[in-house]
């Protein structure tokens, strides 16, 4: 495998583009028909299908939970095996509601031909619904 294609190579550029603010990158890091699975019983809880709704609903959704220019994520460690690449982030954030979000995760990604082609999320749900779902069930 060379840089462009090596799974583990894939996931680190995804979420340093993340990170940065790369559009481009993060659009280009996903298979067209990639699924992000975000388990749990929140308004973002369930299989995202396709690249333009895993980046427009699901991560762009995120952004008017949060106020510009306050999120950081920050790349912990990765574990790689064949195409699946295992990444742990932070991501921190100020919010809308007036709060902090501030939660570590980890993501199972399968990479395919250089593109990411799944993901499984983890994170502390609790967390996420207190921060940024105070309204819904199970909030705060």
């Amino acid at each position: 495998m060379n840089a462009g294609t090596d799974p583990r190579d894939v996931v680190i550029r995804y979420v340093e583009a993340v990170r940065d603010g790369d559009a481009d990158v993060v659009h280009d890091s996903f298979a067209a028909d990639a699924t992000w699975h975000y388990p749990g019983d929140l308004p973002i809880s369930k299989v995202w299908r396709g690249r333009d709704a895993i980046i427009q609903d699901f991560l762009g959704g995120m952004g008017p939970l949060l106020v510009p220019g306050t999120t950081r994520i920050e790349l912990v460690s990765t574990i790689a095996e064949g195409d699946r690449v295992v990444a742990e982030w932070t991501a921190r954030a100020r919010t809308v509601y007036g709060g902090t979000y501030d939660n570590r995760c980890v993501g199972i990604y399968t990479v395919r031909d250089g593109r990411i082609t799944s993901v499984v999320e983890y994170a502390d749900t609790r967390h996420v619904a207190a921060a940024l779902f105070p309204h819904h069930p199970g909030g705060a």
